[in-house]
């Protein structure tokens, strides 16, 4: 019967049946046996189900399997292409994607059918997944070679630079109105003060003129695709999206692209591959005729090594719930892979329980901004089948380790302020003193008309880049014995609330740590506002010098 597939055991044999599931046609075996000898050696024992057959049937192949006890994820792998129902030899290469019916999101002129991979990992039909799952989309080997390839690239590359210490975000203006709007905008700057450490650094890409995070808006298409090329560990899109294209940046009489399709042959992010994450409409529609946005990303070989995208209309308040529950899974509990991470969320999304302080500010929100509060269970519930995970669940997370810092909890603006810290690690550490996510290093410019000319399109630019530079001052110092001490000037503008943060790296390894500070404004100024470090006595650690590159 189809319902029985052959169990392939590759690696260390583990009791209790099969850990993961491949649905794959034959002729992506080839092109797959190096993910597959990859995954062996870390001790994953397969069974492979064949993509022949309705999607009940592919279901049942899985839930036998699953009745061994152990499975723990599933990969399909190929394309749901809607052609696949009149073409067979387009079927012979797909896997086809499930349809449930819509609920809360055809109410918002969303199609009544939801596209969706949950369903295969729902093991128990209560509409919850229980097992990580994800789709490498090719649509022939070589395109599966080419996804296959980053993922190894990117799980045995050395850990090191900066990529692996940011995050970068690009917002699309809401359009929901002048009373939800700034409750979105407000909702969103909580979260990135709040939700990610201050261990790491943030960027704000924004489609709204007015904000000194809009570069030009002629440049706003190729800031985007910059911050993907420049490496990070995530970069997230929140906004509205299409199959095919994200959102336009609008001005006055006139509106420029954020990205596109026709933009995948400039993506080159080989050097720090993001995981992209898309809190927005139909950029994850694989079951379109064309590929989709988040399909042709994981297929181009400068772009993420994943994504995660809805396949239609999404919800804000769903989509803030399911983001608040992915920065805690990383930033927090940890799990060891990305599919873990992402079935951790979803199941959080409808845990009514999972009540952190986050979430009941989310609820709070959700009720004012809903047409029908009673919903949002529904709305959160119709969520798990919206988001789908365009890559490798078992693709392995790497979490930094630790640099302990100790710093007073205050500081006068022009002083001296000694660090000391500790960490397992030796190597080259960066120590900076930057501003909070929620406050800038200098005023703004307001903007009131808008102004095309190139002087006011320079100023656009100029006002983007000190927004994201949160850095007030930074030393580099060479680590040799895992303790260190030294001290930084801190300048006279700075003020208010920040970080004191640390990245060590030795091309290897890389550890994180921060402390918060208040930059007090100095009692008097009788201190030379250009005094430096190099009038101060090179610096001592417990166990040994530390080399100082001052800056």
């Amino acid at each position: 019967m189809f319902a029985h597939a052959l169990v392939v055991a590759l690696g260390t044999v583990m009791s209790g049946g099969p850990d993961t599931v491949v649905v794959s046609a034959p002729e992506y075996l080839d092109a797959l046996r190096p993910w597959l000898a990859y995954r062996a050696n870390q001790g994953h024992q397969f069974a492979f189900v064949s993509n022949k057959g309705t999607c009940e049937q592919i279901r049942g192949a899985i839930r036998a399997q699953a009745r061994e006890g152990n499975l723990r994820f599933i990969l399909l792998v190929g394309d749901a292409d809607p052609a696949a129902l009149f073409d067979s030899r387009i079927r012979a290469r797909c896997v086809p994607a499930y349809m449930v019916p819509a609920t809360v999101t055809v109410r918002y002129r969303s199609p009544p059918e939801i596209a969706t991979d949950n369903w295969y990992a729902d093991l128990d039909d209560d509409h919850v997944p229980d097992v990580a799952i994800g789709r490498l989309t090719a649509d022939s080997p070589d395109e599966l070679a080419t996804m296959v390839g980053k993922i190894l690239a990117y799980e045995s590359s050395r850990r090191g630079g900066t990529w692996c210490q940011r995050i970068n975000f690009v917002a699309g203006v809401g359009g929901f109105g002048p009373l939800v709007d700034p409750i979105i905008e407000m909702a969103t700057k909580k979260f990135l003060t709040d939700g990610i450490p201050p261990e790491y650094a943030t960027s704000m890409t924004y489609a709204n003129w007015r904000s000194p995070y809009c570069p030009s808006p002629n440049f706003f298409h190729q800031a985007t695709v910059s911050r993907l090329n420049e490496g990070c560990l995530f970069w997230v899109y929140i906004g509205h999206g299409y199959p095919y294209q994200l959102d336009q940046v609008r001005v006055p009489g006139e509106s420029y692209p954020i990205l596109s399709t026709a933009d995948m042959p400039k993506l080159d992010s080989r050097h720090g591959a993001p995981i992209a994450v898309f809190l927005a409409c139909y950029t994850g529609a694989y079951d379109q005729p064309y590929d989709c946005l988040a399909e042709q990303m994981l297929r181009a070989p400068g772009g993420p090594v994943a994504v995660l995208a809805g396949s239609r209309v999404m919800m804000p308040y769903a989509m803030a719930v399911l983001g608040s529950g992915l920065m805690d899974e990383y930033f927090h509990r940890q799990p060891a892979t990305l599919g873990e991470i992402i079935l951790h969320a979803k199941k959080r999304l409808v845990n009514d329980e999972a009540r952190d302080w986050n979430r009941r500010l989310l609820d709070v929100l959700g009720a004012a901004m809903s047409p029908d509060p009673k919903l949002l269970a529904e709305e959160r519930r119709e969520h798990l089948s919206l988001f789908n995970l365009f890559g490798d669940p078992l693709m392995r997370m790497y979490y930094p380790r630790k640099v302990e810092l100790d710093v007073a909890a205050e500081v006068e603006a022009g002083s001296y302020l000694e660090i000391r810290g500790q960490s397992e690690l030796t190597g080259r550490c960066t120590i900076e003193l930057v501003c909070r996510r929620d406050r800038l290093r200098e005023q703004p410019p307001t903007r009131r008309k808008y102004d095309n000319s190139l002087t006011s399109q320079a100023a656009f630019n100029a006002a983007y880049t000190t927004a994201n530079d949160r850095r007030w001052t930074f030393r580099e110092i060479e680590i040799e014995n895992g303790t260190f001490l030294t001290a930084i000037k801190v300048p006279q503008s700075a003020r208010g609330a920040g970080h004191v943060r640390a990245f060590l790296e030795n091309g290897e390894e890389y550890a994180l740590g921060a402390r918060d500070i208040t930059i007090l404004p100095p009692k008097d100024d009788s201190l030379p506002a250009h005094a430096s470090l190099e009038d101060r006595p090179p610096e001592q650690t417990a166990s040994g010098r530390v080399t100082d590159t001052r800056r």
